[in-house]
């Protein structure tokens, strides 16, 4: 299943639909202003709160959290030593992890579970400028988590960017 999400210098309190392939609204992303930390709501169609992504607190390295009914689901942090490629590393809660990896700033990135493509990031497929899709390989996948380890992930390169 590919889904298209409008690229965005994602502001605090910016709200924005992800779509199906079809063109039907899928998840929003509801940004949540006012906040001391960053917080992100993706929510299914009908408005119910999927996920929660917040920027972690008091980390040494940058971190964010994807949570599902109050429980952490995932930790993502940048692996600290990637030269050619960002890499990102996320640690579920159940002990095990997804590697993302590629040029996440151009968003031409992979999401893996022990080497098997899970999620493919790509602007390639679209001619809509600052649009990109995300393809979820496998349909057992969690589509919303996928979502939004590739929104995590672009929102934490930026973050590095404009701090450079």
């Amino acid at each position: 299943m590919k889904y298209l999400v409008r690229d965005k210098i994602f502001a605090i309190g910016d709200d924005y639909w992800i779509e199906d392939e079809h063109g039907r609204h899928a998840y929003l992303v509801d940004g949540k202003a006012l906040r001391l930390r960053d917080t992100l709501e993706l929510k299914d169609a009908d408005g119910r709160v999927l996920v929660t992504l917040r920027q972690k607190l008091l980390s040494l390295r940058d971190a964010m959290t994807i949570e599902r009914d109050g429980e952490t689901l995932a930790t993502i942090r940048k692996k600290r030593l990637s030269l050619l490629r960002n890499h990102y590393r996320v640690s579920l809660a159940e002990g095990t992890e997804l590697d993302v990896s590629g040029r996440i700033l151009d968003r031409e990135f992979v999401v893996e579970y022990d080497g098997e493509m899970l999620a493919h990031i790509s602007r390639r497929w679209l001619r809509v400028r600052e649009t990109y899709g995300v393809e979820v390989v496998r349909e057992d996948a969690d589509h919303a988590l996928l979502i939004a380890v590739a929104v995590c992930v672009i929102r934490m390169a930026e973050k590095e960017r404009e701090e450079d």
